[in-house]
C-alpha cells in the first residue's frame, strides 16, 4: 500500500498562509509540544508523532518529532492520503483502512517535490484535536513502518488525553497572548496619556490665558456698554481654564498613578481658606456665601488641594442650592480632625444618586444646571483621601445638602500620591 505524503513548506511572502503561521506559532509556544511528542513515541513504540492543525489551505505540521528520517519538518504540509484519494486523517487505525481497501501488501510514504523515499508501512493513529470553543485545531498523528502498538486498546484513549492536554495548552497560551496584548495597549495608552497631559497644559493653556489677559485689558479700557462683553469673556475664560484644571488633574490621577499633594506644616491655612471663598463671592455677586472658619493652629496640609476643595464644594452648592438662600461654609480643627463643612438649601440629591456623587463625570440627573464635567466633587474626594481623610454627604428637604471632610491631622509630612478608582 503506498501513501503519498506532499512535503512543501510555506514562506512569509505566502499570504494565504498567515492562518498556517499562526497556528505553528501557537504550538511553538507550548513548551510542553516537544516533550509530549516524545512521549508518543516512546510509549507506543511508533517511530513518528506530530501535532497537525486544519486550515482551509490543507493541514499542516506543526510540531514533530521523526525518528524514521521521514524529513518532514514544523511548517510544512502535511498531505497524507490513500491510494483512492481520501485522507487518511479520517481513518483511525492503519487496520481499518486496510479493511475498508482489501490492501494485502505493504507499501511506503512518497515524498515529493525532488526527493522520495519508501517506509514500509504498518501503524497509523490520528485524533482530533478540539480546542474550548469548539473550534476544530486539527490533529495529533502518529505512525510507524511496523504494525505495533495500533492495536493495543491503551492507544487510542492515551492519544485523546494528549490531544487534550495539547487543547488546554493552547487556550493557555492564548490567554497569556491576550495578557500581552492589553499590557502593549496599556503603555500605548501611557503614552498617549503623557500626550493629552501635555495638550492640555500647554497648547490649550497658553492661548486661553492670552484670551483672558486680554479681555482684562479691554474690561478696564472700553466703554459701560461694551465692558459687559469683556467682562462675560473673562467669566467664560477662567470657567474654561477650570475646567481644564479639573481634566488634568483627573488624567494625572486616574490615569497616571494619583493625586499629588504636598503636605507641609502651615500656620496661615484661615487666611488661604477665606481667599478661596472670597473668590468664589467675587465671581458670583449675586449670591450669598456665610463663612466662619476657626482653625488657629498649624496644620498639615497642602493648602492650594484644600483651596481646589473649598472652592469646588462652594461652586458646587451655588450651582445646584436654592437662589434665594445663602451658601454656608465652616472650617475648624479639634483634637483630632480638619473639619471643612458646604451647605446649601435647595434641590436635594436622590437617595439612590447619593452613592454616586464622588463618581468622575457625574452630574444630576435631574438638576436645572448641568456645566462642568462632573469631575469637581470627584477631585475633591481624591484630594481628601490623599491626605488620608474622608468626605460625606447628607441631603434631606428639611436640612438641606450638606458636605464634611474631614482631614486626620496627625498625618505624615512629605509628598502622597493616592487615587480611588471609582468605578
Amino acid at each position: 500500500m503506498i501513501l503519498p505524503v506532499r512535503k512543501e513548506r510555506f514562506g512569509v511572502a505566502d499570504a494565504p498562509l498567515t492562518d498556517v503561521v499562526r497556528e505553528v506559532e501557537a504550538i511553538a509556544r507550548i513548551g510542553a509540544a516537544q516533550i509530549l511528542l516524545r512521549a508518543v513515541c516512546e510509549t507506543t513504540g511508533l517511530g513518528f508523532a506530530a501535532i497537525i492543525c486544519s486550515v482551509p489551505s490543507g493541514s499542516w505540521v506543526c510540531a514533530v518529532e521523526d525518528r524514521i528520517q521521514l524529513g518532514l519538518q514544523s511548517g510544512e504540509r502535511f498531505d497524507l492520503k490513500t491510494p483512492d484519494g481520501r485522507d487518511a486523517a479520517v481513518l483511525s487505525m492503519l487496520s481499518e483502512a486496510a479493511d475498508a481497501l482489501d490492501v494485502a501488501n505493504h507499501g511506503g510514504f512518497q515524498l515529493t517535490r525532488g526527493d522520495s523515499m519508501a517506509v514500509p508501512f504498518g501503524a497509523y493513529v490520528s485524533v482530533p484535536i478540539m480546542l474550548d470553543n469548539g473550534r476544530h485545531f486539527g490533529r495529533l498523528c502518529a505512525l510507524d513502518p511496523r504494525s505495533c502498538a495500533d492495536q493495543q486498546p491503551w492507544v487510542r484513549p492515551m492519544f485523546e488525553r494528549f490531544a487534550q492536554l495539547i487543547a488546554l495548552e493552547l487556550g493557555t497560551a492564548s490567554s497569556r497572548e491576550r495578557e500581552q496584548m492589553a499590557l502593549l495597549d496599556e503603555r500605548a495608552t501611557g503614552e498617549l496619556r503623557e500626550q493629552f497631559i501635555a495638550i492640555l497644559g500647554h497648547d490649550l493653556r497658553n492661548p486661553l490665558q492670552a484670551v483672558s489677559a486680554n479681555a482684562e485689558i479691554l474690561e478696564r479700557r472700553l466703554n459701560d456698554s461694551n465692558k459687559a462683553l469683556a467682562s462675560r469673556i473673562v467669566t467664560n475664560a477662567r470657567r474654561m481654564s477650570a475646567l481644564i484644571d479639573d481634566v488634568m488633574d483627573f488624567a494625572r490621577g486616574r490615569l497616571g498613578g494619583g493625586m499629588n499633594v504636598d503636605l507641609q506644616e502651615t500656620d496661615g491655612l484661615d487666611g488661604a481658606l477665606l481667599a478661596a471663598v472670597r473668590e468664589l463671592q467675587d465671581a458670583r455677586p449675586d449670591r450669598l456665601i456665610t463663612a466662619d472658619i476657626s482653625i488657629n493652629r498649624t496644620i498639615l496640609c497642602d493648602v492650594g488641594r484644600l483651596q481646589q476643595v473649598v472652592s469646588n464644594l462652594l461652586g458646587n452648592a451655588l450651582t445646584h442650592g436654592s437662589q434665594q438662600s445663602p451658601v454656608r461654609f465652616t472650617a475648624r480643627a479639634d483634637n483630632t480632625y480638619l473639619v471643612l463643612e458646604v451647605w446649601n438649601d435647595g434641590e436635594v440629591i436622590p437617595r439612590d444618586s447619593i452613592g454616586k456623587v464622588f463618581a468622575p463625570f457625574w452630574r444630576h440627573s435631574i438638576a436645572n444646571h448641568r456645566e462642568g464635567l462632573g469631575l469637581g466633587l470627584h477631585i475633591c474626594s481624591q484630594i481628601v483621601r490623599a491626605h488620608h481623610g474622608h468626605i460625606t454627604v447628607t441631603s434631606e428637604p428639611d436640612t438641606g445638602t450638606q458636605f464634611t471632610a474631614r482631614l486626620p491631622l496627625a498625618v505624615v509630612p512629605g509628598h502622597v500620591s493616592a487615587y480611588a478608582h471609582t468605578p
